[in-house]
C-alpha cells in the first residue's frame, strides 16, 4: 500500500506542477496581479472619494453650525432690540398717558371755574333782581304813604308850578 501511496503522491505533484504551468502558459497570473491592482486601485478611488466626502461633510456641518451661531447672535439682537423697544414704548405710553390726565385735569378745572362762575353769576343775578323787587316793594310802599302825605302832595303841587 506504501507504493501505491508513493505513486499518488508522485500524480498529484505531477498534477500541481502541470496546473501551474498552465497558469502560467493562460498568463493567470498577470491578468491575477492585474486585476488585484485594479481592484485596489479601485478601493483606493473609493477611499479617495470617502475622504473628499467625509471633508465636504465636515465643511458642510461646519458652515451650518457658523450658520446656527450667527442666527443665535441674530435672535439675540432682535430680542435685545424688541426689549428696549418695549421700554421705550412704554415710556412714552406713560408720558401720553401723564399728558392726557394733566389736559383732563386742566379740563375739568375749567369747567369747574366756569361753573363757579355761571353760579356766581346767577347768584348776583338772582340777588340783583331780588334787591330790585325789594326796592320796588320799598318804593310803593313810600309812595303809597306819600300820597296820604298831604305836605308831600302841597311840595309836588308847587313843583309842578315851576316847571311849567
Amino acid at each position: 500500500m506504501m507504493e501505491q501511496f508513493g505513486e499518488a503522491e508522485f500524480w498529484v505533484r505531477a498534477a500541481l506542477v502541470i496546473f501551474f504551468l498552465i497558469l502560467v502558459v493562460a498568463k493567470v497570473p498577470g491578468k491575477l496581479w492585474t486585476s488585484l491592482g485594479d481592484t485596489g486601485k479601485a478601493v483606493r478611488a473609493e477611499l479617495d472619494e470617502a475622504v473628499r466626502i467625509r471633508q465636504e461633510a465636515t465643511d458642510l456641518l461646519n458652515s451650518i453650525k457658523a450658520q446656527r451661531l450667527s442666527a443665535e447672535a441674530k435672535a439675540r439682537e432682535i430680542i435685545a432690540f424688541a426689549e428696549e423697544e418695549a421700554v421705550r414704548m412704554a415710556a412714552d405710553a406713560r408720558a401720553k398717558l401723564e399728558d392726557t390726565i394733566k389736559r383732563r385735569e386742566a379740563l375739568a378745572e375749567r369747567k369747574i371755574a366756569q361753573a363757579e362762575a355761571n353760579a356766581t353769576a346767577d347768584v348776583k343775578s338772582a340777588a340783583a333782581d331780588l334787591a330790585a323787587q325789594l326796592a320796588e316793594q320799598v318804593l310803593l310802599d313810600q309812595v303809597a304813604k306819600a300820597k296820604t302825605d298831604t305836605q308831600v302832595d302841597k311840595a309836588i303841587g308847587q313843583l309842578e308850578g315851576r316847571f311849567n
